[in-house]
């Protein structure tokens, strides 16, 4: 494996890339159907995987997607890094999984169908435990623990919706390195829960990021063309394409894990009028919604404004809720990250002629 805090090392041979039951040699790609398990009729539950083995040496890098079975945008990344891409002066490996949790994605749901298990909480997994747990250690054993860098992309749950942003442990430099090379205006540092795929990858020295894009259900191409980019700038960073550069987002907020950030709840049931989007700046005391009951009566009106300054990290798509429903992830921004923000929304607003 190449060396995590210096990306590709050119004196090197370049490599095949081996896993239990084949190999993709140097200048070679291949699209795999993998067994990780087996229905109840004894049919083989079988992920698609594309490994792309660069002429060049390099490090060797995981994409990943679709570890919940109903979050569709970074499948379209994925895909269209591994098979629209330009390969011929890739420098490393590629190992590209569209789809981690096949019998959810199958099903549209966001857990394995099997006893409601989160494939995103089995990780590494154990060849002699849960079905989601077996299944998680044919994924880690053979496509994540040979990498030396990955990137795992999400969407929101069902119901909401997320900016772009990147999840990292920004305390491991290497995985640091990752977050900002992904170009991302917003990192949301944190280790992440037990059993994800970031934070067990990081744990055994592949160090990882999870991207988190738009919402469930669907392919949003804004978004899919967003992620692109920041992938060729990973890319570049750690030596896979040697010639590329790496992209400014034009600015950035780190939000630290003991941060101010809050998802703001509905202290009322009803339906909601959300007056911001996702991505967007909202001051201290802005009504960011409403809700109303059925027969929108004045006095029943409830107001839900910005605890403090920050930036709409996501929101509910689903407009209606319970009491206790999220409504919105909102995230606090120091003066500075502030003042480049609303440098980025003027010009903005300048190029489309308005002010």
């Amino acid at each position: 494996m190449a060396d995590a805090a210096s990306g590709s090392d050119d004196d090197r041979e370049p490599e095949p890339f081996t896993y239990s039951g084949g190999r993709v040699d140097p200048g070679e790609t291949a699209n795999i159907r993998y067994g990780i398990s087996e229905t109840y009729l004894g049919d083989p539950i079988r992920i698609p995987v594309t490994i792309v083995n660069g002429s060049g040496p390099g490090p060797t890098v995981f994409l990943t997607a679709a570890s919940h079975g109903d979050e569709l945008n970074g499948i379209e990344v994925v895909r269209e890094v591994a098979h629209d891409w330009d390969h011929t002066d890739l420098h490393g490996t590629l190992v590209c999984v569209p789809v981690l949790n096949v019998p959810g994605f199958l099903a549209q749901e966001r857990y394995l169908p099997i006893y409601d298990r989160d494939l995103n909480r089995s990780f590494p997994g154990k060849s002699d435990s849960t079905s989601a747990k077996r299944m998680a250690d044919r994924i880690f054993s053979n496509f994540i623990a040979p990498c030396d860098f990955g990137l795992d992309f999400h969407t929101s749950t069902r119901g909401r919706t997320n900016m772009l942003h990147v999840r990292a442990d920004t305390g491991d430099e290497a995985v640091k390195r990752l977050a900002f090379a992904f170009s991302s205006n917003v990192v949301i540092d944190g280790e992440g829960p037990e059993g994800t795929l970031r934070r067990e990858a990081t744990r055994a020295g592949v160090p990882t990021i999870t991207i988190e894009m738009g919402e469930a259900h669907r392919f949003q191409r804004t978004l899919i063309d967003r992620a692109l980019t920041g992938v060729a700038s990973v890319l570049a960073e750690v030596g896979c394409h040697p010639e590329s550069s790496v992209h400014w987002p034009g600015w950035r907020t780190v939000i630290e894990e003991a941060g101010e950030k809050t998802w703001l709840r509905a202290d009322a049931g009803g339906i909601v009028d959300m007056k911001l989007g996702r991505g967007e700046l909202v001051r201290e005391g802005e009504v960011i919604c409403t809700i109303t009951n059925p027969f929108k009566e004045e006095d029943d009106i409830v107001s839900v404004e910005a605890p403090f300054t920050g930036l709409i990290v996501g929101v509910l798509e689903n407009p209606v809720v319970y009491p206790g429903n999220p409504l919105c992830h909102l995230v606090a921004l120091d003066d500075d990250t502030l003042r480049a923000l609303e440098r980025e929304l003027e010009k903005s607003l300048s190029g489309l002629g308005v002010g």
